[in-house]
């Protein structure tokens, strides 16, 4: 059972021309190379065994905990004609074994799940375990560990749970069977597949791997200071604290080098800068004792932070950033990002909803701009802080550039509407869009969390030229005109553009730096529970 290899071609052409010498035999040696070499030359033999729906049902009964599985695997069955999948003549297959393999190093993954009975599996690759297991529960266990393998890489928690936890981003949808034909063919795929996953999951990847190997080395030390009477630290103050953060920047790969130095150079405040980038900080040079202690927590946060990032990866569909055209939106990190063929074309901050006013997170198609828009007052702000305000103050409307219109409030356009001078509408129950702001100062805080809901884009006028930049009835300098606040206008985009709003705590750049971002809606702890709590240890 454990011998893992093809029949070599060589040994049957070698056996037939040993028992046929004559020249009259020799078409039949021929004929019988062909033979060999289209079933076992091509990799793609199958047992002429069957499985059949009523062993399924006995092994299910035997093997309880796998039920969740039976269904899939039932389908798997059907779509194979319940041929053998696992078994390449007598013994079991060089892809089951890779797969089995692969399993071993889920953790590589960021996944802490165990399959049920994987013990017996182990005995099935185990050359010392001499009492083998029946034929077909082996060969229904590997079904069921691929099904766990592909269930918990390349699908993650199932939709109905994204939804109780409000992640409405399109659902990923996959089929065992076709992933199954595709890795078979192709077993290279299982090291990395960018149409199985999401891209940026390989690279938070690369970073799990990273962190992890830091906190093997011991590598993550801790930084000294006098808490009493820690004075925030600026360039050219010396002291060993010094010295530890510069090595701490060396280890993250914000330093090119350790010099040792205890001053605060200039190389040094580079690596500042670069540390700050990294965890979305005001660019300064100054280290408080709040930066300090970030930097003192335990690495296991980080990469915990990383594991449950590359599980939201595996919820969005991998063709997501293969669109030509696309707008993303990150609410932790405050970002937005406008992409065209590849290429960021804009990238501005934004600011998002308050814990009590969150931003969703869901997806839609752009379809128009409005500029120098009216704001319509939704009924819940005219309710909860209009009606006092305008109790208080008869003429709180007029001197706001407000009106009634039609039982509604609206404020005129102009450069103190709330909208701002434009704004990116893209149809959704929720209301949210993207516009610009006269808020702009809201844009100097690190935790932007502001807004009724709606995402306030700084870079809002830059948006709007990078998106009509090749429309010629929108030149830049209709734009401008447009958005001179005097009366409100719409361009209907010729081809609507997707835009993604999601959450994410950890993210590696196009340059191939993490970021660690704020979980500002607290859905780290959330997500952590929901992956890694014992009772669901074994998904």
């Amino acid at each position: 059972m454990r011998n893992f290899t093809f029949l070599p071609v060589i040994i049957a052409v070698s056996f037939l021309m040993s028992a046929f010498e004559s020249s009259a035999k020799e078409t039949l040696l021929k004929n019988k190379r062909t033979e060999f070499e289209n079933i076992f030359g091509s990799g793609k033999y199958v047992s002429k065994a069957t499985v059949d729906a009523e062993s399924i049902t006995q092994f299910y009964k035997k093997y309880p905990k796998l039920k969740k599985y039976q269904n899939d695997v039932l389908d798997l069955y059907k779509k194979k004609e319940y041929k053998l999948i696992w078994y390449d003549d007598k013994s079991v297959s060089e892809f089951g074994a890779l797969l089995y393999h692969k399993v071993q190093l889920l953790n590589d993954q960021g996944i802490k799940a165990t399959m049920p009975y994987m013990d017996l599996v182990d005995d099935v690759f185990n050359e010392n375990v001499t009492a083998d297991l029946p034929q077909i529960d082996t060969e229904l266990l590997l079904s069921n560990m691929y099904v766990f393998y592909a269930s918990n890489v390349y699908s993650g928690v199932d939709p109905a749970t994204l939804k109780k936890i409000g992640w409405f981003l399109p659902a990923k949808t996959i089929s065992y069977v076709k992933i199954l034909d595709s890795l078979m063919v192709d077993p290279d795929r299982l090291n990395k597949d960018e149409n199985l996953l999401f891209g940026q999951y390989y690279k938070l990847k690369a970073a799990l791997k990273k962190y992890r190997n830091i906190e093997k080395n011991n590598l993550w030390t801790k930084i000294d200071i006098d808490a009493a009477n820690y004075k925030d630290l600026r360039p050219f103050d010396s002291g060993v604290a010094v010295k530890q953060i510069r090595q701490r920047l060396f280890v993250i790969g914000d330093l090119a080098q350790d010099s040792k130095s205890q001053v605060y150079d200039e190389e040094m405040m580079a690596g500042i800068l670069k540390y700050k980038a990294r965890y979305g900080l005001k660019l300064n040079y100054a280290l408080t004792k709040e930066h300090i202690d970030q930097m003192n927590e335990p690495i296991g946060n980080s990469i915990k932070t990383i594991m449950l990032n590359m599980e939201r990866c595996r919820w969005i569909p991998a063709q997501l950033a293969q669109a030509s055209e696309y707008v993303m939106v990150n609410i932790p990190s405050f970002k937005l990002v406008y992409v065209k063929n590849g290429k960021y074309e804009l990238v501005s901050d934004v600011f998002v909803g308050t814990r009590m006013t969150e931003t969703v997170i869901f997806s839609g198609n752009m379809d128009r701009i409005v500029f120098s828009p009216y704001w319509y007052v939704p009924q819940s702000i005219i309710k909860n802080e209009l009606k006092l305000k305008m109790a208080e103050d008869k003429k709180y409307l007029a001197d706001h550039n407000m009106e009634w219109n039609g039982g509604n409030v609206r404020q005129k356009p102009g450069p103190k509407n709330s909208l701002g001078l434009v704004k990116f509408m893209f149809p959704n129950p929720n209301d949210i869009y993207l516009h610009d702001t006269p808020a702009k100062s809201l844009f100097e805080f690190e935790k932007r969390i502001f807004s009724h809901g709606c995402i306030n884009v700084k870079e809002a006028k830059g948006l709007a030229l990078a998106i009509l930049k090749d429309n010629p009835d929108w030149p830049a300098d209709k734009i401008d005109q447009a958005m001179s606040g005097e009366k409100e206008t719409t361009c209907m985009l010729k081809n609507k553009i997707p835009i993604y709003i999601g959450y994410f705590t950890a993210w590696v750049s196009e340059d191939g730096d993490i970021g660690f971002y704020p979980d500002v809606y607290d859905r780290d702890p959330q997500l952590d529970k929901l992956l890694y709590s014992d009772s669901v240890a074994a998904k």
